[in-house]
């Protein structure tokens, strides 16, 4: 057994015990888990907690990898810098 204060996420800081409280809520799925608490949403871009939190719903629902479904990637998938959303601030 895993130890709850096991970091998942690393970009965002959430351990095992705060996956598994938001499972309890009734968050089943990497998506919904993903919105609530940002999972996979840092600079990796969910690079091992993915992976991580497929193996917890895996065991919580007694399922198979194979069933769980992986969250889609959205833009951007490089990084934009803020001058480029912001336009040219000393264009006149």
């Amino acid at each position: 057994m895993e130890p709850q204060n096991t970091i998942i996420c690393r970009c965002e800081d959430l351990t095992l015990a705060e996956v598994e409280e938001v499972i309890a809520e009734g968050y089943t799925t990497i998506e919904e888990i993903k919105r609530i608490c940002r999972l996979g949403m840092g600079p990796c871009r969910g690079s091992t907690c993915l992976q991580l939190i497929d193996r917890i719903l895996a065991r919580q629902r007694n399922c198979g990898r194979e069933e769980i479904k992986m969250p889609t990637n959205r833009p951007p998938l490089e990084g934009i810098k803020m001058k480029e959303l912001a336009g040219d601030a000393g264009e006149k």
